[in-house]
């Protein structure tokens, strides 16, 4: 070859090489902000500061949207304004709550009834004992059970409308919307050009590429193990949602009782058990924490396998 054409070539190589050398060096970035019951946190790696604030403020904006879709504590948001017309007529919903509302019917009919966002009545019940100490009586917990199960629920996916069947029903998507949130704030992250991302909503993360120079995204995984040492692993563009009574729970005549209910029977778990889901997004990572917490370790690793890719770790702590 012509020393004239070689020194061509190598000119070639060095200048389509040159971009990637002068490519922004990526920063942390980390925000807080209450959504949703909870401190929401998002970890961003971006090009500057102006960047990494613009695109979280989004972000935030967008669990700020979802909560006034889902939320069973404001009187106004979509799903209470819902449940003010159960018993009626099929009622036209966003594209949001419906999404959140098939996987939830998805998933209860899965699970045999473990998941179930209708067993508001019943959650409503337990939270006033957390309060006061004081069982929910037989009949109350009859009374609301009859206004609990899933198939009360239709779903019409052609026009986008939800009929609850029952007057007096109530929805509550805790054990589902975060997960959820967590997936949209990562969508908006990625218009705004983030990457690299973590979002954590509760018990509930969801993660994109891997910072700079790692693997992955390093979480401790408490449930990954039988040992006292929680081990720390690696992830990347996954979902991690963890659920158990280690923080909401009641003692009540020397017996412990769970913040997580049982729909099928409309008390609260005393069986102790924490359980992490590993799956490709929040929505199934979140909805499959709860619903595995419920149906324990053998049915709840069989529903896990139905969704591809999805792991679960359990640990049952035995009975109090």
């Amino acid at each position: 070859m012509p020393l004239s054409v070689l020194i061509r070539c190598l000119a070639c190589l060095f200048y389509t090489s040159l971009p990637s050398l002068q490519e922004p060096v990526l920063q942390r970035f980390e925000y807080i902000e209450y959504h949703m019951g909870v401190d929401v946190r998002m970890v961003v790696y971006a090009p500057n500061e102006t960047t990494a604030i613009d695109a979280c403020a989004a972000a935030f904006a967008r669990f700020a949207e979802l909560d006034s879709v889902m939320s069973d504590y404001r009187a106004n948001s979509e799903l209470m304004r819902l449940c003010a017309k159960a018993g009626g007529a099929p009622v036209p919903v966003s594209r949001d709550l419906f999404k959140v509302l098939q996987r939830s019917l998805e998933v209860a009919q899965r699970g045999e009834g473990a998941f179930d966002i209708t067993c508001a009545p019943l959650i409503t019940l337990w939270r006033k004992a957390r309060k006061t100490h004081v069982l929910p009586s037989p009949e109350e917990i009859a009374k609301a059970r009859a206004l609990v199960g899933w198939q009360k629920v239709v779903l019409n996916p052609r026009k986008r409308t939800v009929q609850l069947l029952v007057p007096g029903m109530k929805l509550d998507l805790g054990g589902i919307g975060k997960g959820y949130a967590d997936d949209c704030a990562q969508e908006v992250l990625k218009q705004h050009g983030i990457e690299c991302a973590l979002v954590e909503a509760g018990g509930d993360i969801v993660v994109t590429n891997p910072p700079p120079g790692r693997k992955g995204w390093r979480i401790q995984v408490a449930n990954a193990q039988s040992g006292t040492d929680a081990p720390i692993l690696d992830f990347a563009n996954t979902a991690i949602s963890t659920s158990g009574d280690t923080a909401q729970f009641v003692d009540i005549g020397g017996k412990r009782f769970s913040h997580i209910v049982d729909p099928r029977t409309g008390y609260a778990l005393t069986d102790r058990i924490q359980v992490t889901i590993i799956a490709k997004d929040g929505l199934t990572s979140d909805s499959l924490s709860t619903a595995v917490s419920v149906l324990g370790v053998e049915k709840g690793q069989a529903l896990a396998k139905t969704y591809k890719g999805t792991t679960a770790y359990i640990r049952h702590l035995g009975s109090l």
